[in-house]
């Protein structure tokens, strides 16, 4: 399967070229962090216009392949929208069509199946407040119940209604999901989400007794997440990550 299929950069707005800049680079920095999986899971950015068409990943491409130009443009029923020699994910257009779909802040949606985030969201509690971390985001988290393999639309309604507002999820016995009204901040909310789930599961592991932290510091820190994590996502976060991504593989434009 050849892998030059590619969007035409002067068919697309310079708003469209930019959502595809940043959600390639996205994708391969998921690669870069080890939390990719194969060809499997998916993440997509809605394009600024009327018509509710967002980008995905071409089903097949490994994420540290995938470019600006070979994201797969799709409509809110999975149809292809422009030309591409690949398919996209069905489990993955279910997820994120729901909640493009439900949620007009989501421009930009991602969903893993990382070691750590599966078996957070695997055991019964949750992710917890043990530290710092997660004790930024677990004011922001939903929890959505495990279905099976998502093929089937009509589970659309019910993730819908478990994201309500919400800006984190874990999905039972299946993965992490975050959104954001940019690439920036989803990315960010996956990073302290997944990066939560790790600190737990090396702290349950342990077997040694646990410092209990107040519960009037946990809600000031949640309080800090909620505002502080966003502003730094678009303004310090991402930049810094793009000029890394200019350093190791500037190639993720083309």
């Amino acid at each position: 399967m050849s892998t030059t299929t590619t969007a035409h950069p002067s068919s697309m707005s310079p708003e469209e070229r930019q959502v595809r800049n940043d959600l390639a680079a996205a994708y391969r920095l998921v690669a870069m962090f080890g939390w990719d999986d194969l060809v499997f899971t998916h993440l997509s950015a809605r394009v600024p216009g009327p018509e509710h068409h967002f980008l995905i990943n071409p089903y097949g491409m490994l994420f540290e392949e995938i470019t600006a130009g070979s994201l797969v443009k799709i409509d809110m029923d999975g149809g292809k929208v422009e030309e591409s020699e690949y398919d996209v994910n069905p489990a993955g257009f279910t997820i994120h069509s729901a909640v493009h779909m439900h949620r007009e802040d989501a421009n930009c949606v991602m969903h893993l199946h990382t070691v750590d985030g599966t078996a957070v969201a695997t055991q019964a509690e949750g992710l917890l407040p043990l530290n710092q971390t997660s004790q930024l985001i677990i004011g922001d988290l939903a929890y959505h119940d495990y279905e099976g393999v998502a093929f089937d639309h009509d589970e659309r309604p019910r993730l819908q209604a478990d994201l309500g507002d919400k800006g984190t999820m874990l999905l039972r016995n299946h993965g992490t999901l975050t959104v954001g009204s940019t690439v920036a901040q989803a990315f960010t909310r996956m990073y302290f989400l997944e990066r939560a789930c790790s600190m737990q599961i090396a702290t349950m592991s342990s077997g040694k007794p646990l410092y209990a932290t107040q519960d009037e510091v946990i809600g000031k820190n949640e309080m800090i997440g909620k505002g502080g994590l966003m502003m730094a996502a678009d303004s310090l976060i991402w930049p810094a990550l793009m000029r890394k991504l200019e350093r190791e593989q500037p190639g993720y434009r083309d």
